[in-house]
């Protein structure tokens, strides 16, 4: 049996194709997924700014939040079936959901949200996990007390919309967001935000409510843009943590004197390195599907395109490539 996918034209980098390749066959950690669904994420237009940039020898699938049923399963996968229908946010290092079949190892999957439909549930994965991963495994915000602040710089974006309900929920600590218009404020402090300032001003706009430090900040867009006033804001022995990488050195001066930490979060590298706990991430996303069901987290979803194929694609990377969407795009197969 083949399967169709849409893949970067190796002849001509900066355009997709349409191929047909033999169904995958499970290895022993592996799902065979139907995929249903899948969103784009600005990593998709990274990797494939990368490819025009240093060209490619074969077809690259790229994709990787998905939803969809399970086909196949390898020799040791647990807590899986066929016939499940489970959700994921993917491996950069193996080919992506622009397919109509792909191979995911089952540790880093999670059983679908019952309350959502597949473009619904496709578009949440790799927000969730980067937020989640940020908020509680690099910065550890359930363990503070209700006296600590939390700055999330980019609240209204795709990590912050989750980040916020996240921290409210599994936290105790004050929730301060960042937007610069008011329906983005407004999204916010629907979402759980305690307060909402402008981030064109950030030290001016906390001295307004008498905060001169905070205790744990969650970098979501531009770090280098925002670094003097995070470097300014982190409290003595506070935490950082980002999301984005730097163009240019980060002066680390600030954080030694206050003996501040700086995490970096990146949801790929549990499964790039195959770590010891790359289950974890399975657990997660389990976790947000009952948050989820509950009504406590919302998709994200925005705008679904219908149909895998180059035009959809290709429509939808023009999107994100825009930088003005608020949620995200979706291919629903």
């Amino acid at each position: 049996m083949s399967v169709k996918a849409i893949a970067v034209n190796p002849q001509d980098p900066k355009h997709f194709i349409e191929i047909s390749q033999p169904q995958p066959t499970p290895g022993e950690h592996d799902l065979l997924v139907e995929v249903k669904a899948a969103s784009v994420n600005p990593v998709d237009t990274k990797v494939h700014k990368g490819l025009v940039k240093n060209g490619l020898q074969e077809p690259r699938v790229l994709g990787w939040d998905a939803s969809g049923i399970v086909r196949a399963t390898g020799s040791n996968v647990t807590g899986f079936k066929v016939g499940d229908e489970v959700w994921y946010a993917g491996d950069i290092t193996r080919p992506g959901s622009n397919t109509t079949h792909q191979l995911i190892d089952a540790r880093i999957v999670g059983h679908k949200p019952r309350s959502l439909d597949w473009a619904a549930a496709a578009a949440l994965p790799l927000t969730a996990l980067t937020a989640w991963e940020g908020l509680f495994e690099r910065l550890n915000i359930q363990d503070a007390g209700a006296d600590k602040t939390l700055l999330i710089i980019g609240g209204a974006g795709g990590v912050g919309s989750l980040a916020i309900p996240f921290a409210k929920h599994n936290s105790k600590v004050k929730i301060i967001a960042t937007a610069s218009r008011e329906d983005s404020a407004q999204w916010c402090r629907d979402r759980g935000a305690d307060l909402v300032v402008n981030y064109k001003d950030l030290p001016g706009e906390l001295a307004k409510h008498d905060i001169t430090w905070v205790d744990y900040i969650f970098i979501l867009n531009d770090t280098d843009g925002h670094w003097a006033n995070v470097s300014k804001l982190i409290a003595p022995q506070g935490h950082i943590c980002t999301i984005v990488e730097n163009e240019h050195p980060l002066d680390q001066n600030e954080l030694k004197l206050k003996s501040a930490a700086l995490h970096w979060e990146f949801m790929y590298t549990r499964s790039m390195y195959q770590t010891a706990d790359m289950a974890r991430q399975g657990e997660i996303l389990n976790a947000v599907a009952k948050l989820v069901d509950e009504g406590i987290v919302e998709s994200s979803l925005s705008e679904t395109l219908h149909g895998l194929s180059v035009e959809t694609l290709q429509q939808a990377h023009d999107k994100v490539l825009e930088g003005h969407m608020r949620g995200k795009v979706v291919i629903a197969y």
